[in-house]
Protein backbone atom coordinates (compact mmCIF):
# COMPACT_ATOMS: atom_id res chain seq x y z
CA UNK A 1 0.00 0.00 0.00
CA UNK A 2 1.12 3.44 -1.29
CA UNK A 3 2.70 5.47 2.32
CA UNK A 4 -0.04 8.17 1.21
CA UNK A 5 -2.99 5.92 0.99
CA UNK A 6 -2.00 4.25 4.21
CA UNK A 7 -1.65 7.65 5.92
CA UNK A 8 -5.10 8.36 4.64
CA UNK A 9 -6.57 5.81 5.82
CA UNK A 10 -4.56 6.31 9.60
CA UNK A 11 -5.69 9.51 9.70
CA UNK A 12 -9.45 9.31 8.94
CA UNK A 13 -9.64 6.09 11.96
CA UNK A 14 -8.14 8.58 14.26
CA UNK A 15 -10.65 11.36 12.98
CA UNK A 16 -13.41 9.16 13.74
CA UNK A 17 -12.22 7.77 16.65
CA UNK A 18 -12.23 11.27 18.23
CA UNK A 19 -15.40 12.17 17.40
CA UNK A 20 -17.18 8.81 19.00
CA UNK A 21 -15.19 10.02 22.15
CA UNK A 22 -17.69 13.33 22.02
CA UNK A 23 -20.45 10.81 20.90
CA UNK A 24 -20.05 8.64 24.22
CA UNK A 25 -20.63 11.80 25.82
CA UNK A 26 -17.22 12.76 27.08
CA UNK A 27 -16.75 16.07 27.07
CA UNK A 28 -12.57 17.44 27.51
CA UNK A 29 -11.96 19.33 30.61
CA UNK A 30 -10.84 23.07 30.06
CA UNK A 31 -7.88 23.49 32.32
CA UNK A 32 -6.21 27.00 30.73
CA UNK A 33 -7.23 28.99 28.08
CA UNK A 34 -4.65 26.72 25.38
CA UNK A 35 -5.24 23.41 27.55
CA UNK A 36 -7.25 20.05 27.98
CA UNK A 37 -7.68 17.32 29.83
CA UNK A 38 -9.19 14.36 28.36
CA UNK A 39 -9.39 10.70 30.05
CA UNK A 40 -7.89 7.50 28.36
CA UNK A 41 -10.07 4.94 26.65
CA UNK A 42 -8.32 2.29 27.73
CA UNK A 43 -5.89 3.60 31.31
CA UNK A 44 -7.14 5.11 34.21
CA UNK A 45 -5.01 8.34 33.29
CA UNK A 46 -5.71 11.35 31.92
CA UNK A 47 -3.97 12.95 28.72
CA UNK A 48 -3.78 16.55 28.29
CA UNK A 49 -3.86 18.37 25.27
CA UNK A 50 -2.75 21.55 24.29
CA UNK A 51 -2.48 24.30 22.00
CA UNK A 52 0.56 26.88 20.89
CA UNK A 53 0.58 28.87 17.98
CA UNK A 54 -2.12 26.88 16.04
CA UNK A 55 -0.06 23.79 16.69
CA UNK A 56 -1.43 21.03 18.59
CA UNK A 57 -0.01 18.52 21.03
CA UNK A 58 -1.15 15.89 23.39
CA UNK A 59 0.83 13.54 26.12
CA UNK A 60 -0.43 10.49 24.93
CA UNK A 61 1.69 7.66 23.28
CA UNK A 62 0.17 7.95 19.72
CA UNK A 63 1.25 11.65 19.59
CA UNK A 64 4.61 11.04 21.82
CA UNK A 65 5.80 8.34 19.18
CA UNK A 66 4.38 9.39 15.88
CA UNK A 67 4.06 12.62 16.47
CA UNK A 68 0.53 12.49 14.82
CA UNK A 69 -2.80 14.26 14.96
CA UNK A 70 -3.95 12.05 17.79
CA UNK A 71 -7.80 10.99 18.78
CA UNK A 72 -7.82 13.32 21.79
CA UNK A 73 -6.55 16.43 19.66
CA UNK A 74 -9.77 15.75 16.63
CA UNK A 75 -11.97 15.28 20.11
CA UNK A 76 -10.93 18.34 21.51
CA UNK A 77 -11.31 20.70 18.30
CA UNK A 78 -14.76 19.01 17.31
CA UNK A 79 -15.49 19.59 21.08
CA UNK A 80 -14.85 23.64 20.41
CA UNK A 81 -16.52 23.18 17.32
CA UNK A 82 -19.64 22.03 18.98
CA UNK A 83 -19.90 24.76 21.80
CA UNK A 84 -19.59 27.37 19.48
CA UNK A 85 -22.20 26.01 17.87
CA UNK A 86 -24.68 24.85 20.66
CA UNK A 87 -27.08 27.45 20.36
CA UNK A 88 -26.75 27.21 16.59
CA UNK A 89 -27.75 24.37 15.79
CA UNK A 90 -30.06 23.93 18.91
CA UNK A 91 -33.42 22.52 17.50
CA UNK A 92 -36.85 22.22 18.81
CA UNK A 93 -37.43 18.33 18.96
CA UNK A 94 -41.25 17.43 17.77
CA UNK A 95 -43.33 15.57 20.49
CA UNK A 96 -46.41 13.12 19.48
CA UNK A 97 -49.98 14.42 19.23
CA UNK A 98 -52.00 14.95 22.61
CA UNK A 99 -53.61 11.94 24.71
CA UNK A 100 -56.53 10.40 23.39
CA UNK A 101 -58.93 12.47 25.66
CA UNK A 102 -57.96 15.90 24.66
CA UNK A 103 -60.75 17.15 22.30
CA UNK A 104 -63.14 14.21 21.76
CA UNK A 105 -66.62 14.37 21.12
CA UNK A 106 -69.46 12.32 20.91
CA UNK A 107 -69.89 10.22 17.55
CA UNK A 108 -73.18 9.97 17.34
CA UNK A 109 -74.26 13.41 18.85
CA UNK A 110 -71.27 15.54 18.26
CA UNK A 111 -71.10 16.73 21.96
CA UNK A 112 -68.45 17.80 23.91
CA UNK A 113 -69.92 16.73 27.16
CA UNK A 114 -68.10 13.17 27.38
CA UNK A 115 -66.73 11.22 30.58
CA UNK A 116 -64.61 7.90 30.98
CA UNK A 117 -66.49 5.06 31.30
CA UNK A 118 -64.13 2.17 32.24
CA UNK A 119 -61.93 -0.34 29.76
CA UNK A 120 -62.40 -3.50 28.13
CA UNK A 121 -59.86 -5.12 26.62
CA UNK A 122 -57.22 -2.52 26.90
CA UNK A 123 -59.16 0.10 25.05
CA UNK A 124 -60.39 2.88 27.02
CA UNK A 125 -64.16 3.44 26.78
CA UNK A 126 -66.65 6.68 26.60
CA UNK A 127 -70.08 7.59 27.17
CA UNK A 128 -72.09 10.78 26.28
CA UNK A 129 -73.72 12.46 28.87
CA UNK A 130 -76.41 14.33 26.23
CA UNK A 131 -77.12 11.04 24.60
CA UNK A 132 -75.89 8.44 27.37
CA UNK A 133 -74.34 6.40 24.35
CA UNK A 134 -71.29 4.50 24.80
CA UNK A 135 -68.01 3.97 22.36
CA UNK A 136 -64.86 3.81 21.54
CA UNK A 137 -62.25 5.46 19.79
CA UNK A 138 -61.88 4.41 15.99
CA UNK A 139 -59.98 7.57 14.39
CA UNK A 140 -58.99 6.33 11.01
CA UNK A 141 -60.66 2.53 10.73
CA UNK A 142 -64.18 3.61 10.21
CA UNK A 143 -65.60 1.77 7.82
CA UNK A 144 -63.42 -1.60 8.51
CA UNK A 145 -65.13 -4.50 10.91
CA UNK A 146 -62.09 -5.30 12.68
CA UNK A 147 -60.64 -3.73 15.82
CA UNK A 148 -57.53 -1.16 15.35
CA UNK A 149 -55.63 -3.80 17.87
CA UNK A 150 -56.03 -6.33 15.11
CA UNK A 151 -54.85 -4.30 12.39
CA UNK A 152 -51.71 -3.47 14.54
CA UNK A 153 -51.06 -6.88 15.81
CA UNK A 154 -51.25 -7.79 11.91
CA UNK A 155 -48.35 -4.78 10.92
CA UNK A 156 -46.51 -6.19 14.17
CA UNK A 157 -46.36 -9.75 13.02
CA UNK A 158 -45.46 -8.85 9.69
CA UNK A 159 -42.48 -7.41 10.37
CA UNK A 160 -40.72 -9.67 12.92
CA UNK A 161 -40.55 -11.91 9.66
CA UNK A 162 -43.66 -14.06 9.45
CA UNK A 163 -45.75 -14.57 6.09
CA UNK A 164 -49.29 -12.72 5.17
CA UNK A 165 -50.25 -16.22 4.88
CA UNK A 166 -49.33 -17.40 8.75
CA UNK A 167 -50.72 -14.18 9.94
CA UNK A 168 -54.05 -15.16 8.21
CA UNK A 169 -53.59 -18.72 9.79
CA UNK A 170 -52.59 -16.82 13.45
CA UNK A 171 -55.79 -14.46 13.05
CA UNK A 172 -58.05 -17.44 13.24
CA UNK A 173 -56.71 -20.06 15.49
CA UNK A 174 -56.80 -17.09 18.65
CA UNK A 175 -58.68 -14.58 17.42
CA UNK A 176 -61.57 -16.27 15.47
CA UNK A 177 -61.01 -14.30 12.84
CA UNK A 178 -60.94 -15.32 8.93
CA UNK A 179 -58.94 -12.38 7.33
CA UNK A 180 -57.40 -13.13 3.89
CA UNK A 181 -53.69 -12.26 3.61
CA UNK A 182 -54.75 -10.00 0.81
CA UNK A 183 -56.39 -7.97 3.19
CA UNK A 184 -53.32 -7.98 5.06
CA UNK A 185 -51.27 -6.46 2.50
CA UNK A 186 -53.74 -3.78 1.93
CA UNK A 187 -53.31 -2.88 5.36
CA UNK A 188 -49.73 -2.78 4.90
CA UNK A 189 -50.21 -0.72 1.48
CA UNK A 190 -52.91 1.65 3.43
CA UNK A 191 -51.35 2.39 6.14
CA UNK A 192 -47.58 2.99 4.82
CA UNK A 193 -48.38 5.89 3.22
CA UNK A 194 -50.46 7.22 6.36
CA UNK A 195 -47.50 6.47 8.60
CA UNK A 196 -44.76 8.07 6.15
CA UNK A 197 -46.93 11.23 6.00
CA UNK A 198 -46.42 11.96 10.14
CA UNK A 199 -42.94 10.46 10.16
CA UNK A 200 -41.76 13.16 7.81
CA UNK A 201 -43.12 15.68 9.74
CA UNK A 202 -41.20 14.97 13.07
CA UNK A 203 -37.82 16.46 13.55
CA UNK A 204 -35.43 14.02 15.62
CA UNK A 205 -32.44 15.28 17.27
CA UNK A 206 -29.51 13.37 15.65
CA UNK A 207 -25.63 13.17 16.42
CA UNK A 208 -22.88 14.42 14.34
CA UNK A 209 -21.63 11.13 12.79
CA UNK A 210 -23.89 9.24 9.79
CA UNK A 211 -22.96 6.24 7.92
CA UNK A 212 -23.96 5.65 4.74
CA UNK A 213 -23.48 1.63 2.91
CA UNK A 214 -25.59 0.11 0.01
CA UNK A 215 -26.69 -3.65 -0.60
CA UNK A 216 -27.53 -5.35 -3.67
CA UNK A 217 -31.16 -6.69 -3.66
CA UNK A 218 -32.82 -8.22 -6.25
CA UNK A 219 -36.79 -6.30 -7.28
CA UNK A 220 -39.09 -7.91 -9.48
CA UNK A 221 -36.09 -9.85 -10.93
CA UNK A 222 -33.59 -7.71 -11.70
CA UNK A 223 -30.56 -6.51 -9.49
CA UNK A 224 -31.21 -3.28 -7.81
CA UNK A 225 -29.07 -1.43 -4.76
CA UNK A 226 -30.44 0.12 -1.39
CA UNK A 227 -28.52 3.09 -0.40
CA UNK A 228 -28.95 3.40 3.82
CA UNK A 229 -27.97 6.43 5.86
CA UNK A 230 -27.91 5.76 9.66
CA UNK A 231 -26.77 8.03 12.56
CA UNK A 232 -24.29 6.40 14.68
CA UNK A 233 -25.30 7.94 17.92
CA UNK A 234 -28.86 6.75 17.89
CA UNK A 235 -29.23 4.13 15.33
CA UNK A 236 -31.78 6.30 13.41
CA UNK A 237 -32.19 5.14 9.50
CA UNK A 238 -32.50 8.32 7.69
CA UNK A 239 -32.84 7.20 4.72
CA UNK A 240 -33.73 4.06 2.58
CA UNK A 241 -33.71 4.92 -1.59
CA UNK A 242 -33.26 2.30 -4.26
CA UNK A 243 -31.35 2.74 -7.38
CA UNK A 244 -31.03 1.16 -10.78
CA UNK A 245 -27.18 1.96 -10.76
CA UNK A 246 -24.52 3.01 -7.98
CA UNK A 247 -23.32 6.16 -9.87
CA UNK A 248 -22.95 9.19 -8.88
CA UNK A 249 -25.86 10.42 -9.22
CA UNK A 250 -27.11 7.78 -7.23
CA UNK A 251 -25.43 8.24 -3.98
CA UNK A 252 -25.80 12.42 -4.44
CA UNK A 253 -29.42 11.32 -3.94
CA UNK A 254 -29.28 9.64 -0.92
CA UNK A 255 -27.16 12.36 0.53
CA UNK A 256 -29.32 15.21 -0.62
CA UNK A 257 -32.20 12.81 1.47
CA UNK A 258 -30.44 12.82 4.10
CA UNK A 259 -30.24 15.83 4.96
CA UNK A 260 -33.54 16.73 4.44
CA UNK A 261 -34.41 14.27 6.75
CA UNK A 262 -31.83 14.93 9.16
CA UNK A 263 -32.73 18.92 9.11
CA UNK A 264 -28.85 19.53 9.05
CA UNK A 265 -25.25 18.70 7.51
CA UNK A 266 -23.51 16.05 10.28
CA UNK A 267 -19.87 16.58 11.04
CA UNK A 268 -18.76 13.36 10.00
CA UNK A 269 -19.90 10.65 6.72
CA UNK A 270 -18.62 7.55 7.01
CA UNK A 271 -18.62 4.89 3.99
CA UNK A 272 -17.10 2.61 2.10
CA UNK A 273 -14.80 3.19 -0.42
CA UNK A 274 -17.00 3.48 -3.29
CA UNK A 275 -15.72 5.93 -6.03
CA UNK A 276 -18.94 7.19 -6.30
CA UNK A 277 -19.04 8.64 -2.77
CA UNK A 278 -16.25 10.73 -2.62
CA UNK A 279 -17.90 13.30 -5.72
CA UNK A 280 -21.10 12.99 -4.51
CA UNK A 281 -19.93 14.25 -1.10
CA UNK A 282 -18.35 16.88 -2.38
CA UNK A 283 -21.36 17.89 -4.56
CA UNK A 284 -23.60 17.41 -1.39
CA UNK A 285 -21.69 18.08 1.65
CA UNK A 286 -18.40 19.89 1.21
CA UNK A 287 -18.11 23.30 2.35
CA UNK A 288 -14.69 25.66 2.44
CA UNK A 289 -15.09 25.58 5.90
CA UNK A 290 -14.98 21.98 6.07
CA UNK A 291 -18.27 21.74 8.85
CA UNK A 292 -18.94 17.73 7.30
CA UNK A 293 -15.73 15.30 6.60
CA UNK A 294 -15.64 12.48 4.65
CA UNK A 295 -13.98 9.55 6.29
CA UNK A 296 -13.96 6.76 3.12
CA UNK A 297 -12.14 3.32 2.40
CA UNK A 298 -13.29 1.94 6.10
CA UNK A 299 -13.39 -1.89 5.91
CA UNK A 300 -16.06 -3.78 8.11
CA UNK A 301 -13.35 -5.69 9.95
CA UNK A 302 -12.01 -2.61 11.31
CA UNK A 303 -15.85 -2.27 12.80
CA UNK A 304 -16.31 1.67 11.89
CA UNK A 305 -19.18 1.44 9.48
CA UNK A 306 -21.01 -2.20 10.72
CA UNK A 307 -23.45 -0.04 12.70
CA UNK A 308 -25.41 -0.50 9.21
CA UNK A 309 -25.02 -4.27 9.03
CA UNK A 310 -27.23 -5.62 11.71
CA UNK A 311 -30.24 -3.71 9.63
CA UNK A 312 -29.34 -5.09 6.65
CA UNK A 313 -29.44 -8.54 8.11
CA UNK A 314 -33.00 -7.38 9.24
CA UNK A 315 -33.93 -5.94 5.21
CA UNK A 316 -32.49 -9.77 4.67
CA UNK A 317 -34.67 -11.72 6.46
CA UNK A 318 -37.82 -9.87 5.44
CA UNK A 319 -36.73 -10.76 2.17
CA UNK A 320 -36.31 -13.94 2.60
CA UNK A 321 -39.81 -14.16 4.13
CA UNK A 322 -41.41 -12.44 1.06
CA UNK A 323 -39.16 -14.72 -1.56
CA UNK A 324 -38.07 -11.59 -3.11
CA UNK A 325 -39.72 -8.06 -3.55
CA UNK A 326 -42.18 -7.15 -6.72
CA UNK A 327 -42.10 -3.93 -7.59
CA UNK A 328 -39.82 -0.50 -7.02
CA UNK A 329 -42.11 1.22 -5.02
CA UNK A 330 -42.98 -1.23 -2.68
CA UNK A 331 -44.58 -0.32 0.76
CA UNK A 332 -42.47 -2.89 2.15
CA UNK A 333 -39.56 -1.02 2.33
CA UNK A 334 -40.49 2.34 3.91
CA UNK A 335 -42.50 0.43 6.53
CA UNK A 336 -39.45 -2.18 7.28
CA UNK A 337 -37.81 1.81 7.78
CA UNK A 338 -40.40 2.74 10.45
CA UNK A 339 -40.52 -0.52 12.04
CA UNK A 340 -36.85 -0.15 12.53
CA UNK A 341 -37.09 3.04 13.71
CA UNK A 342 -39.99 3.36 15.82
CA UNK A 343 -40.92 -0.17 17.08
CA UNK A 344 -38.35 -2.18 17.69
CA UNK A 345 -36.04 -1.87 20.65
CA UNK A 346 -32.44 -1.90 20.63
CA UNK A 347 -29.92 -3.23 22.81
CA UNK A 348 -27.30 -1.00 21.81
CA UNK A 349 -30.09 1.80 22.69
CA UNK A 350 -30.47 0.34 26.63
CA UNK A 351 -34.02 -1.22 24.94
CA UNK A 352 -35.11 2.13 23.67
CA UNK A 353 -35.94 2.92 19.85
CA UNK A 354 -33.80 4.65 17.84
CA UNK A 355 -36.88 7.38 17.56
CA UNK A 356 -36.84 7.46 21.60
CA UNK A 357 -33.20 7.96 21.12
CA UNK A 358 -33.87 10.80 18.81
CA UNK A 359 -36.53 12.55 21.07
CA UNK A 360 -39.51 11.38 18.55
CA UNK A 361 -40.64 7.98 20.19
CA UNK A 362 -43.33 6.33 21.74
CA UNK A 363 -42.72 5.14 24.89
CA UNK A 364 -46.18 3.06 25.49
CA UNK A 365 -45.95 -0.78 25.06
CA UNK A 366 -48.74 -0.39 22.31
CA UNK A 367 -46.24 1.42 19.87
CA UNK A 368 -48.14 0.25 16.74
CA UNK A 369 -51.41 1.24 17.90
CA UNK A 370 -49.86 5.28 19.32
CA UNK A 371 -48.22 5.28 15.91
CA UNK A 372 -50.88 4.97 13.97
CA UNK A 373 -53.40 7.26 16.01
CA UNK A 374 -50.80 10.12 15.98
CA UNK A 375 -50.43 9.20 12.60
CA UNK A 376 -54.21 9.64 11.21
CA UNK A 377 -54.52 12.56 13.65
CA UNK A 378 -51.88 14.40 11.48
CA UNK A 379 -53.42 13.41 8.59
CA UNK A 380 -56.78 14.73 9.16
Amino acid sequence: MPYNEEFNQEYSKRVLRGAQIIEKGIEPKQLTHNSFEIPSQSKDLNYIVTCYANSWRCTCPDYQFRHVTCKHIHAVTLWQKLSRKLEEDHKKVSVFAPSLDNGITCKFCGSSDIIKYGKKNGRQNFMCKLCARKFVLNQGFEGMCYDPRIVATTLDLYFKGVSLRKISDHLKQFYGLRIDHSTIHRWISKYTDVIEAYVASLEPDLGNIWHTDEMKMKIGGEWRWLWNVMDERTRFQLVSVITKTREIQDAKKAFRKSKEVGGKKPMLMVTDGLASYKKAFNSEFYDHHQSCKHVADVGLQESLNNVLERMHGSIREREKVMRGIKVDDTPILPMNQIYYNFIRPHQGLKGKTPAEAAGVGISEENKWERLLDASIKHKN
